[in-house]
This record gives C-alpha cells, structure tokens and sequence, in this order.
C-alpha cells in the first residue's frame, strides 16, 4: 500500500465502526452458498439427459457465477464462519466441479488483495490490458495462477498438486464416459469456457490502475441495471476496502459506506439508472 492508498484508508470508517454484524450470516445463507454449486450440478445433469439444453446451459452459468464469484470467493477469504477444515473442503471440491484449483485461486486473489496494482499481481493483471487483451487471457490464466501458485510454493502446496491431479483425473473420467454419452464432454467443454471471461468480469471491468489511491483504482458501481447485470456483486470497491465481508452483506456494507464514499469524492460508476 502506498502513502496515498494509507491517507484514502484514513478518510473511512473501522469496519467496527460500520458494524461488525457485516461479518455474520445466518446458518441458512451458509447452507445455501454452499449447497447452490451442488444444485447448479444437478440441474445441469437433470436437464442435459432430458435434452433441455437451454436450461443446462443457464445451469452452468449459474455454477460458473456461483463458485468463482460468491461461493468460493468466500471460502477463499474464510468469510463464511464454517471450521478451518470445512473450508479447505469445500474450497477444493467446490472449485474442482469448474476444472479449477481452490487453493490456487487463493493464493492468487489474497496477493491481488495484497498487492494490486503492481506489476507482480497476476489475477489484477488484466486491468493493464484492453478488453482484448483481457479477455485473451482468460484462455491460459487458470493454468499461469496454477503455476504461479506451485512455484511460489508455501503451506498449501500439496492442495494445488492434489487440486491439480483431480481435475487431470476429473477430465480424464468425463473423456472416458463421452463414449457412452455427450453430457459429460459438454459440461466440461462450458465449464472451462465459462473460466475464460473470469480476467475480463473480475479485473478489467471493475478495476483502474491509473487511479491515484485505492479509492479510485477499483470502481464503485451503483444503479439498478447494474445490480441486475452483476446479480448483486457489482460491490467490487467495497470489498477491496473490506475484504472480510461475506458476499451476502455486500449490499448493506454500501449503503453505509455510501456517504463516506460521497465525502472522499468517490463518482459511482452508473449503467442508465
């Protein structure tokens, strides 16, 4: 962080000032986050073997959303109150159903939070390049993290090798069963696809890397086209400022934080209204 990051951090409140029941959700929303990659699953399967492929379509786009951008990206911040070792379970297996290492993506997204924006940060890197460019490097950034991640190496290095094992034997599973039906190819085929977009949704967009401090170098953006287009994640800002929230307080996190945004001359970014 440097000296105008420290002073923009100066002008906004403690998250204790805020309220820290921002860090708690109920037992329901965490059974749901939990069990909706899951449902997103079968909802794929039901409707690929009944030839609904619209649905099985929509399904995939549902996990796609559900794991990199809520579900897991709680996990991978603990943010989700289940034990330390629930987590590091549902991190890895719920990552694993997209063909992606959880504990890469950690390791990755903690140095984005830690590091954004230098040169050194890997999942912040799109930001610097145009939409081309970040949506070019969607095709190879799950495996450049994967390897990024082996090489710095650390307490979780045995997680990226197994993570990355499984989805060798995951795939490798799903071509043995295409000879008996598509189903499976096509569900890996869109969901590694689905993994491309990720460096154009989650870097490029939300992020300005010419901004002067942190406040302007991550957009807030506000309206209700954008909510409906982001599903209610388009609180990008406010979770770099504090990334302990879990994704379901989101929202309530903004709306007290907006009048402190206001005052450090923070322009939301509007789509139409």
């Amino acid at each position: 962080m440097n000296d105008g990051d420290q002073v923009a951090s100066s002008r906004l409140p403690s998250l204790r000032e805020l309220g820290l029941d921002l860090l708690r959700i109920s037992r329901l929303q965490r059974c749901v986050a939990l069990a909706l990659p899951f449902f997103c699953v079968a909802i794929y399967l039901l409707s690929a073997f009944a030839n609904w492929w619209p649905l099985a379509v929509l399904a995939l786009v549902a996990l796609s959303f559900v794991t990199y951008g809520s579900t897991s990206h709680d996990l991978v911040h603990r943010s989700m109150g289940l034990s330390r070792g629930a987590n590091e379970f549902f991190l890895c297996v719920i990552e694993l159903l997209a063909f992606r290492s959880g504990h890469a993506y950690r390791a990755g997204h903690l140095h984005h939070h830690a590091r954004y924006p230098a040169h050194d940060d890997i999942e912040g890197a799109a930001a610097r390049m145009g939409f081309i460019g970040a949506l070019a490097s969607g095709f190879t950034l799950q495996f450049r993290i994967w390897w990024w991640a082996m090489r710095r190496g650390g307490r979780e290095h045995v997680w990226v090798i197994g993570e990355a094992v499984g989805c060798l034997v995951l795939l490798g599973g799903f071509a043995v069963l295409t000879m008996v039906t598509p189903v499976f190819l096509v569900y890996a085929v869109l969901m590694i696809a689905g993994s491309w977009v990720i460096p154009l949704a989650t870097s490029f967009v939300p992020h300005d890397v010419n901004g002067a401090d942190e406040l302007s170098q991550t957009r807030a953006f506000r309206g209700r086209v954008a909510s409906a287009v982001s599903f209610g994640h388009l609180y990008h800002l406010e979770h770099h400022l504090y990334p302990a929230v879990p994704h379901q307080n989101w929202c309530k996190l903004a709306q007290r934080l907006d009048p402190h945004l206001q005052h450090a001359g923070v322009e939301p970014v509007r789509i139409w209204f």
